[in-house]
């Protein structure tokens, strides 16, 4: 393809399909707080630019006399690779806004409202913290730069021609979950253990000397104790995610 004619451009909408489908849904890109507009220029500009590494790659599915409904079939695959290629990356985030919603419950501030910044749900204000944190670190550490990179990749390991493969990617997403949920589980451990011992406490006393309210006057220093929790621990719960979400990154 040494012109720009119409192959080119169709292969570099292949591209567009793919790249677009995963900026939809991995973290910090798919963000509803940027213009829906930004987010589509930004998987224009970002196909644009990996076009001239991946043209060869497409150049199959796009060549001469390639039948309608071939293209139509190679533009679905694209997109659904695309789509579990976010899919997987955004399911780090979702274990971590659970464990912490998780960990907002032990501490007693799981009722206060607040909005999520990535999405339009409600979500307690320590997990949006936690969620905005791990996007921030994300940009500041370059790791954007390893999911572009691994996107390149992609398309050596998930080549098109072979088109979508349902059954390897259900496989991908199952071990991805129970990867990202014991991890999630690990590093919110400290919150878990803290729930049931304060809450175990709490109903001792409450059976010891069922007269008084001990759950009400108790609340201020379980949360007291949740926020000294916090600080000790936060540096590694963040580090421990943002190293296995890098790891992901390079490696998947």
């Amino acid at each position: 393809m040494s012109g720009i004619g119409s192959e080119t451009v169709l292969g570099a909408f292949l591209i567009f399909c793919r790249i677009g489908a995963c900026l939809m849904l991995v973290p910090g890109f798919s963000s509803s707080r940027i213009p829906m507009r930004v987010r589509l220029f930004v998987a224009m500009a970002v196909s644009l630019a990996l076009s001239p590494l991946l043209i060869e790659q497409v150049g199959p599915l796009v060549a001469a006399g390639t039948a309608p409904s071939a293209l139509l079939g190679s533009i679905g695959s694209e997109l659904l690779i695309g789509f579990m290629i976010g899919l997987l990356g955004r399911l780090f985030f979702m274990a971590l806004e659970f464990i912490a919603v998780a960990a907002s419950q032990a501490m007693g501030l799981a009722v206060m409202p607040g909005i999520s910044v990535t999405d339009d749900e409600q979500m307690p204000p320590i997990a949006s913290l936690f969620s905005l944190t791990a996007v921030t670190i994300m940009f500041v550490t370059n790791q954007h730069w390893l999911l572009l990179g691994g996107l390149v990749d992609s398309y050596t390991t998930l080549k098109p021609a072979l088109g979508f493969q349902a059954q390897a990617s259900l496989i991908s997403v199952v071990d991805q979950l129970s990867a990202v949920f014991f991890l999630a589980l690990r590093i919110g451990s400290p919150f878990l253990i803290y729930s049931i011992l304060v809450n175990f406490a709490i109903g001792l006393t409450n059976k010891l000397s069922p007269q008084i309210p001990v759950y009400f006057i108790a609340m201020p220093f379980v949360t007291a104790g949740g926020l000294l929790l916090l600080m000790v621990t936060v540096n590694e719960f963040m580090a421990n995610f943002i190293d296995a979400f890098g790891l992901w990154l390079s490696n998947g």
